[in-house]
């Protein structure tokens, strides 16, 4: 019973939402196979509060929800809510992903081909993805006026966890029956 302290710490660690006396028991019990007091859960889990209240600790375990659950200490606030700032500026708009869409699957393309799918001027759209490295100049047209030819970057592959255009989805996969209207004929 030497580990019981570290498994109740693995235990709270690993659960995204507040883990209680009870649940904590019944995990204990069913892998050590023994019985478990609820007295001994309740002293290491205190242990283990004390041990995090230390200053060298930057979360601490807090009772909350019926459980208890693994927090950030208040002092360190400020810094979790700068990097909440950031992650949110990484985050695309919805029309920033559907030019992206377009240009993934149509590339390349010119602003002006991207204009006349989404409907919309798309200046911002593609100068926030040039600027986040997802969309590339990958030359120009050899129409009149010679414009901008869009595609995707290496950073676009890596984000979306591709190792080539072929890995995306086919459109055929986005077509949804709620979307046609009437009766199709059969040839």
């Amino acid at each position: 019973m030497e580990k019981l302290n570290t498994y109740i710490e693995s235990l709270i660690f690993c659960s995204s939402e507040p883990v209680s006396v009870a649940e904590i028991r019944k995990c204990l019990e069913g892998v050590l196979e023994t019985p478990i007091a609820e007295e001994s859960v309740r002293k290491a889990v205190e242990e283990l509060r004390r041990k995090y209240d230390e200053d060298e600790f930057s979360f601490g375990i807090v009772q909350a929800g019926g459980g208890f659950v693994f927090k950030t200490k208040g002092s360190y606030q400020h810094i979790i809510n700068a990097h909440s700032r950031q992650k949110s500026k990484r985050r695309l708009s919805p029309s920033a992903m559907e030019t992206l869409a377009i240009v993934a699957y149509k590339q390349p393309v010119t602003k002006a081909q991207l204009e006349a799918i989404r409907g919309v001027n798309c200046d911002y759209a593609v100068q926030r993805l040039l600027e986040k490295e997802l969309l590339e100049i990958k030359g120009k047209a050899e129409t009149l006026g010679r414009p901008l030819l869009y595609g995707t970057s290496e950073k676009f592959m890596a984000h979306f966890g591709i190792n080539d255009l072929k890995d995306l989805p086919a459109l055929k996969d986005f077509e949804s029956q709620e979307n046609k209207i009437g009766e199709e004929l059969e040839s």
